[in-house]
């Protein structure tokens, strides 16, 4: 979210560049820092659901093509393996946002 103008600058300049983006719907580097001060196992609801990106879930692929650059959403290897092969063959900028699984529970 914080360089989503890097892809209009790889639309306007054609640039070969494939960007891809691990969705797990989660603010993880937020977890991250809860684990590093001992403090995942206490988060309350209000900080969960700081945590969480689904609500409303962010549509990379629509804020991509916004952007002027084509966008494929993937859920699986197989999928992802194939938007790559794509991006890597087909001129200027491509983005693939691959939705993984959330490490929340």
């Amino acid at each position: 979210m914080y360089t989503l103008a890097g892809l209009w600058t790889q639309a306007r300049a054609n640039l070969d560049v494939t960007t891809v983006i691990y969705n797990n719907g989660a603010y993880d580097i937020l977890r991250l820092e809860l684990q590093r001060v001992g403090a995942e196992n206490a988060p309350g609801p209000k900080a969960r659901e700081l945590l969480n990106l689904t609500c409303p879930a962010i549509d990379f692929v629509k804020l991509a093509e916004g952007m002027g650059v084509p966008g494929r959403r993937v859920n699986t290897a197989e999928e992802f393996a194939d938007a790559l092969q794509a991006g890597f063959a087909t001129p200027g900028p491509h983005l693939i946002e691959a939705v993984v699984p959330s490490m929340l529970g």
